[in-house]
């Protein structure tokens, strides 16, 4: 079975050089934000750019992609500004996105700063209703986070009720990143618990891609603290386990690691594919 490991890229130069730069770093699938990550605003759309960047995924035989929605995004949030901004970011994005079709667009569900996670589902859910309220060749994922302040989403079944509310089984989906849950109070040494877990409370049905990071911080510390692989709290056995699960190998798998290179993101994904190679030869 292939596997489609990937890192974060920037798209300062375009989707096509994201493209070639990713082959080079022996990648066959990417993240990337479609805006500014921190402020909100996007890139002119360069539709020419955009044609050369699908016809080299299929050349290469890319998996699907899994764009970024930015930070500053909080549908759960209290301020009509912050309301009116995550409207226009997903909306105009899940439009980009119809040029890179089969894509994931995913995105931290919010931050109920205060008015409360019942309240925060509830804000979540609505706004991902307007949001799907018509054909799209994207999938949105809501990303599994770590409990850092007063972030939604932190737990199974925060994000189970929301899909539930939402009801929109062919467009929705989970992104599970394995430093969040691990300081969620997630066991990674468990892999196969959290599975049976998830399965229960949301269903395996709805896990499209997985963020593969390693964590500073130890199992519960709800800081979202990302290490580089093997370098922290959880560890290369535990990362090699989730890579090589036989319910999750088929999936993209993107770091997001504190590398300062591309080259850098190059070496671990080559780890990484000669460490599966070897565990999965040896349960033949």
């Amino acid at each position: 079975m292939k596997q489609y490991i990937g890192a974060h890229l920037s798209v300062g130069k375009g989707y096509e050089d994201m493209v070639d730069r990713a082959v080079v770093m022996g990648a066959n699938t990417f993240a990337f934000f479609l805006r500014n990550p921190r402020g909100g605003s996007a890139r002119a759309l360069d539709v020419e750019d955009l044609e050369k960047a699908r016809e080299k995924l299929e050349k290469y035989e890319f998996g699907p992609l899994v764009a970024h929605a930015p930070y500053t995004m909080n549908p759960a949030g209290s301020k009509e500004s912050v309301l009116a901004f995550a409207d226009i970011a997903m909306r105009e994005d899940l439009d980009r996105l119809e040029y890179l079709p089969g894509s994931y667009y995913n995105f931290h569900p919010g931050s109920h700063v205060g008015q409360g996670i019942e309240k925060g589902i509830t804000f979540i859910s609505e706004y991902l209703k307007r949001m799907l309220d018509r054909p799209l060749q994207t999938t949105v994922l809501l990303e599994t986070m770590a409990g850092k302040g007063t972030e939604v989403g932190s737990c199974f079944e925060e994000l189970a009720t929301i899909i539930k509310n939402v009801d929109k089984d062919d467009s929705l989906g989970v992104c599970l990143d394995t430093c969040h849950i691990h300081e969620a109070g997630y066991d990674l040494k468990d892999i196969d618990g959290i599975l049976q877990e998830f399965d229960e409370i949301i269903g395996l049905q709805y896990l499209n891609a997985i963020h593969l990071n390693d964590s500073k911080n130890p199992r519960g510390a709800r800081k979202d603290r990302h290490e580089l692989l093997g370098e922290g709290e959880i560890g290369w056995d535990s990362i090699i386990n989730v890579l090589t699960h036989p319910q999750l190998r088929h999936l993209p798998f993107i770091l997001e690691t504190p590398q300062e290179t591309e080259e850098g993101y190059g070496i671990e994904i080559a780890e990484l594919r000669e460490r599966s190679t070897h565990i999965l030869s040896m349960k033949k």
